[in-house]
């Protein structure tokens, strides 16, 4: 198969559209990350997803819409909670887990009886669904487990010869995928950090939520999940992660003593100079939103270098940092070792 990349104008946004409605997989731009798009209602449709990728058949995906019409093909519930928080964030990079409807496919769901649905903020997105006239589901448009694609060059590097046609809308300004929240039970449940804070959720809703545990800690490999992000190892280059968490002192001798030529360090900006290796950073210590836009593509970058071993700086884990540590953790596999 041969793969088109191709500029989002009006006339490669109708030849996407037509692709779609034909049970193909786009590659498409949202404001978080790249994602492999397909008919939420097709199930042949959304198992060449998973194909291209080399996803799990356990993994479900989130359904794209572009209007909250569309969201009544999606569910069977919209909890008062979830209009809430969609007047707050959509469109926008929240997800909401919620009852799943009869028009979309069990295997967009992973055979679940919920469905994560967003409404995606991007200009390319929004349109595309508008003009498809039905939700697309879409996860991020990697090989499974690797970093998550920030440039439509990322997604044609990952996915030439598996689809047909990408469309480039520039690079995604957020840079890590949707917050995910669950609206099945009275508390929701954070099930995936993002753009989208705990702060920001309950300043909206004027009541607690819960935390997840596996936003930080290894769930077993028999545990269902109701979200991307949470069950396998994920965004991982082919380095070998380790998370060092303390100082930059004391970060930079442990670099100095267990180093060698195929070592890099990921720090953030500013702190190349006093680290004794090879460098690559990814945001601003104090702007975890330079962060979450950079890490992705730094860790692709490690890969580009050659990189077979990788000491990286720890974020925090409040805010967006939080995503960013979630996303780290993964890439990881939660190696992380206290100074």
């Amino acid at each position: 198969m041969k793969t088109l990349l191709l500029s989002a104008d009006i006339e490669n946004l109708s030849l996407a559209s037509k692709l779609l409605s034909e049970g193909e997989v786009v590659g498409i731009p949202t404001e978080t990350v790249y994602g492999l798009g397909a008919d939420a209602r097709n199930g042949s449709a959304v198992e060449k997803i998973f194909l291209a990728k080399g996803r799990p058949q356990d993994n479900p995906l989130i359904c794209h819409i572009s209007s909250m019409e569309m969201l009544s093909d999606v569910v069977s519930k919209i909890p008062e909670d979830a209009l809430l928080l969609a007047k707050a964030f959509w469109p926008g990079p929240l997800t909401m887990v919620m009852p799943k409807g009869e028009k979309i496919s069990p295997i967009t769901c992973a055979g679940l009886d919920s469905v994560g649905v967003r409404m995606p903020s991007h200009p390319v997105a929004l349109s595309l669904i508008e003009k498809c006239g039905f939700p697309l589901a879409a996860p991020s448009a990697n090989i499974s487990g690797k970093p998550s694609p920030t440039t439509a060059l990322d997604v044609f590097e990952d996915m030439q010869g598996k689809i047909p046609m990408v469309l480039d809308g520039g690079i995604c300004d957020k840079g890590v995928e949707s917050t995910v929240l669950s609206l099945l039970g009275e508390t929701p449940v954070l099930l995936r950090p993002g753009f989208v804070t705990v702060e920001d959720i309950q300043g909206v809703l004027g009541k607690e939520i819960q935390i997840s545990q596996g936003i930080v800690n290894e769930l077993s490999s028999s545990e269902p999940v109701r979200s991307p992000g949470l069950k396998y190892k994920h965004y991982s280059p082919d380095a070998d992660i380790f998370i060092l968490d303390g100082c930059l002192e004391d970060f930079a001798n442990y670099v100095a003593k267990n180093s060698d030529q195929f070592t890099y360090a990921l720090c953030f900006e500013g702190e190349e100079e006093k680290i004794p290796c090879k460098c690559l950073s990814y945001g601003k210590k104090e702007d975890d939103s330079t962060q979450a836009k950079k890490l992705f593509s730094a860790l692709r970058e490690l890969d580009k270098l050659g990189a077979k071993k990788v000491f990286a700086r720890c974020p925090d884990k409040e805010g967006i940092s939080l995503a960013v540590y979630n996303r780290l953790i993964r890439a990881a596999g939660f190696k992380i070792i206290k100074l």
